[in-house]
C-alpha cells in the first residue's frame, strides 16, 4: 500500500469534503470511559487518583508530588545547550507578544483596558509514544511571562517511578513550580477540581492522547477549567510548485506522520512530477529509516494523501478550507502565496522551514489548533493567559449629556427603572449644585 495521489479541483466542493471535513476525532467513545473517571475524582480525590493510576498505568505510588529540584541532574552538555537556546528564543517571541495597558478618551470618559493574568496553569507533558519536554517549555514560559503565579506539570509515571531527566530539566528551566506524576483523563480532572494533595488549576494547556482530549473539552464546557483549543491528531498540509526538493517534502510530511499513526500529512501541488517523486521518496524513506515504521506506514497510507490541483491559487484556496495546524508553503513565491493564507496555526515559509524548526527551537509555539480549528482559535502564546478587563471613569460632565441616550436605550430595553434611574440620580444630583 503507498500514499493517494487524487487530482482535485477546489470548483467541485464534493471531491474535496471529505478532505476537508476530516474525520474529527471521535470523542463520544471517550466520553463514556472519561466521564465516569472525572465524576470518581471529583468524589474521591486521590483515593480514585491511586486506584486509576494502578489500573492505568500499572504503578503503585504513595504520593503524586515529585521534589524535581533537590537531585543533582547529570545529563549531557549539548542537552543543555540545546534546551537553552530552545528557551531564549521561546522566550524572545513571547515577550514581544505582551499586551499594553491602553487608555484613551471617548466622548468625554476615559476608556481603556487592562491586562490580567489566570492564577494558576496546568501543562500536561504526554508519556507513552514519545517524550515531549519542548512542551513543557511552550506551555510554560509563554505562561510565567504572562505573569501566572503557579505553573504545575502533570506527566504519566514510569514503571521505575523516576521521571526522564530530559523532562525534569525542561520543568526546572522555564519555570514549573510543582511536578505531578499523574496521566490520562484522571490527571486533567485533578487539575480541574483539586484533590487532598494535588493543587487546583484554572487552565490547563498540552497535547495529550484522545482520553485526555476528551477530559479536557468536556471539563471546559462544564466551565471547571480553561484550554487553548479542543486537541486531535496532529498533521501538516504542504504546499509546493515544482521549485519544492521532493526529498526534503517527503522528510516533512514523515516528521509528521512519527507523531502517531492518525497523525495526518497532506501534499497539495498544482506538479505531478513532483507529486511522483514525493511518493517514491516516501517508500525510499521508510526503507531506509524504519525506526516507529508501523506508526509512520499506517498515517501515511490511511490517514494522508497528495493532491494535484490545476494551480497553486488553488492548492491555497484549499488550505484556507482545511485550516491546518501546521502549513508549509514551499514554492518560487511563498511570500506572496502566504498572503493569501487566511487559517493555519502555525506557517512555515520556504524551502528552509521544516515544521521540525518551530516544534523545537525558533521559538514559535507548537501547541496549535488541530482538525480545522485554526478558523477560529489561534496558537498558544502569551495571550492564551491574559484575562482583558476593560473599565471606564465617567466624567460628571459627560454623565449630564449622556443621560438622554442612556434613557432612551433602558426604555427600549424595559429596565429604565433601575438602569435609566441609576444616571438620573447623579444628573439630577449634579444639577442641583
Amino acid at each position: 500500500m503507498a500514499i493517494r495521489i487524487k487530482k482535485l479541483s477546489v470548483s467541485e466542493k464534493r471531491s474535496c469534503e471529505d478532505i476537508i471535513n476530516r474525520a474529527k476525532e471521535d470523542l463520544s467513545n471517550a466520553l463514556e470511559t472519561v466521564i465516569p473517571i472525572i465524576n470518581d475524582v471529583k468524589k474521591s480525590g486521590d483515593k480514585a487518583l491511586f486506584d486509576f493510576t494502578k489500573k492505568f498505568d500499572s504503578v503503585e505510588l504513595e504520593s503524586f508530588e515529585i521534589d524535581f529540584r533537590k537531585e543533582e541532574l547529570s545529563i549531557p552538555k549539548e542537552w543543555i545547550v540545546a534546551f537553552s537556546e530552545a528557551k531564549d528564543n521561546i522566550t524572545e517571541f513571547h515577550k514581544a507578544q505582551l499586551r499594553k495597558k491602553i487608555e484613551l478618551d471617548i466622548g468625554g470618559n476615559r476608556l481603556g483596558i487592562k491586562y490580567t493574568p489566570v492564577e494558576s496553569v496546568a501543562v500536561y507533558a504526554p508519556g507513552g509514544k514519545a517524550l515531549y519536554p519542548s512542551s513543557i517549555l511552550m506551555g510554560a514560559i509563554p505562561a510565567k511571562i504572562a505573569g501566572v503565579k503557579t505553573v504545575n506539570l502533570f506527566t504519566p509515571p514510569s514503571k521505575d517511578g523516576k521521571l526522564p531527566k530530559a523532562l525534569v530539566h525542561a520543568a526546572r528551566i522555564s519555570g514549573i513550580d510543582r511536578i505531578y506524576t499523574l496521566g490520562g483523563a484522571q490527571a486533567v480532572a485533578a487539575a480541574a477540581f483539586g484533590t487532598e494533595t494535588i493543587e487546583k488549576s484554572e487552565f490547563i494547556v498540552g497535547p495529550g492522547n484522545r482520553y485526555v482530549a476528551a477530559a479536557k473539552s468536556y471539563l471546559s464546557g462544564l466551565g471547571k477549567i480553561g484550554i487553548e483549543s479542543p486537541a486531535g491528531p496532529s498533521e501538516v498540509l504542504i504546499i509546493a510548485d515544482k521549485t519544492a526538493n521532493p526529498k526534503w517534502v517527503a522528510c516533512d510530511m514523515l516528521s509528521q506522520a512519527e507523531h502517531g499513526d492518525d497523525s495526518v500529512a497532506i501534499l497539495a501541488t498544482d506538479s505531478e512530477s513532483l507529486a511522483k517523486d514525493v511518493s517514491i521518496e516516501l517508500e525510499l524513506a521508510m526503507t531506509e529509516r524504519p525506526k516507529r515504521l508501523s506508526i509512520k506506514k499506517k498515517a501515511i497510507d490511511e490517514n494522508s494523501c497528495i493532491l494535484i490541483f490545476p494551480d497553486i491559487n488553488e492548492c491555497i484556496e484549499f488550505s484556507n478550507l482545511y485550516a491546518p495546524e501546521h502549513l508549509e508553503i514551499i514554492t518560487e513565491n511563498y511570500r506572496d502565496d502566504f498572503e493569501k493564507i487566511l487559517h493555519a496555526g502555525s506557517v512555515f515559509l520556504g524551502p528552509y522551514s521544516p515544521v521540525a524548526m518551530g516544534d523545537y527551537i525558533t521559538g514559535t509555539n507548537h501547541i496549535l489548533p488541530t482538525a480545522g480549528g485554526s478558523r477560529i482559535y489561534s496558537s498558544l502564546g502569551t495571550d492564551t493567559f491574559l484575562k482583558r478587563v476593560t473599565f471606564q471613569e465617567v466624567s460628571r460632565k459627560s454623565i449630564n449629556s449622556m443621560y438622554p441616550f442612556v434613557k432612551t436605550l433602558s426604555e427600549i430595553e424595559g429596565l429604565d427603572e433601575e438602569h435609566g434611574t441609576s444616571v438620573k440620580v447623579r444628573c439630577d444630583e449634579n444639577n442641583s449644585k
